[in-house]
């Protein structure tokens, strides 16, 4: 196992010990929605904006190569699955840990839903991608979420730090999950994981205002970054939130001050 290796990886995405990362692995699950149409100009405008890592599935990485560097990392997004789906919510790997590495990726992501009929096969996917990852030197972003037939309400917080911590001990390196509404009960998912936890954005949101508010509260719950997919990339004007949100997370500027009332 090379630790020295994903600690490596891991200062590409963490500025200040803060990921700003923009998740745009959409175009399998859903289509080319609104700000996806073109993977080129999508990752561009978060790189401008000053996001400190893209996750992407492996066959658009070409077309987005040029913007990967030093202040922009790659992630590479190993699971699948589509809205069209009479499963959607069982993700299958669809991408090896050896195969990222040819893409020049700097750290790994699986998503497991759990709450449902096929978490068990996702769970095993996890902890399989987590010995491979550690083999390599290959950090790996874990994206968990109560999701399925058992979950009653996939934002409370015993459901949440639940994945959250599922996830650390299957072997992540980082977990990504949804906001439980506070930050108080936001700290609680934080205190039960011992692996940074960045938040979700979920579904669109009604403002760019409310993005900003629930960046400011997970922060404020010790959140290290987080992890917006369409309610970035789908904005109005993503460069300038994917800016407003890195004032938040790395100059510690407040919601009001980066977008007055």
């Amino acid at each position: 196992m090379s630790s020295s290796g994903k600690s490596i990886r891991l200062r590409r995405l963490f500025s200040g010990g803060k990921a700003l990362i923009v998740a745009m692995d959409h175009g399998v699950s859903s289509g080319p929605i609104v700000g996806l149409e073109d993977i080129r100009k999508a990752v561009a405008n978060v790189a401008k904006g000053g996001a400190t890592g893209i996750v992407l599935h492996k066959g658009v990485v070409r077309f987005a190569e040029e913007y990967f560097d030093e202040r922009l990392g790659l992630i590479l997004h190993l699971s699948a699955s589509t809205s069209l789906s009479t499963h959607s919510d069982r993700k299958v790997l669809v991408t090896q840990v050896e195969e990222a590495i040819g893409y020049g990726a700097d750290a790994i992501s699986v998503h497991v839903n759990i709450g449902g009929e096929d978490d068990d096969r996702m769970l095993a996917d996890l902890g399989a991608t987590a010995t491979a990852c550690n083999r390599f030197g290959m950090p790996l972003l874990a994206m968990m979420y109560p999701r399925g037939s058992n979950i009653k309400d996939p934002y409370a917080v015993d459901a949440v730090k639940h994945v959250a911590r599922a996830g650390a001990e299957l072997g992540a390196d980082v977990v990504k999950t949804l906001y439980t509404g506070s930050a108080d009960t936001f700290r609680e998912v934080v205190r039960g994981c011992p692996v940074p936890v960045v938040v979700a954005g979920g579904p669109k949101l009604d403002s760019e205002r409310a993005a900003l508010t629930l960046v400011e509260g997970a922060i404020a719950g010790g959140a290290a970054g987080i992890s917006f997919g369409r309610n970035v990339f789908g904005a109005k004007d993503p460069i300038g939130l994917t800016r407003a949100i890195a004032r938040i997370l790395f100059d510690g500027s407040s919601a009001d001050e980066v977008y007055p009332r």
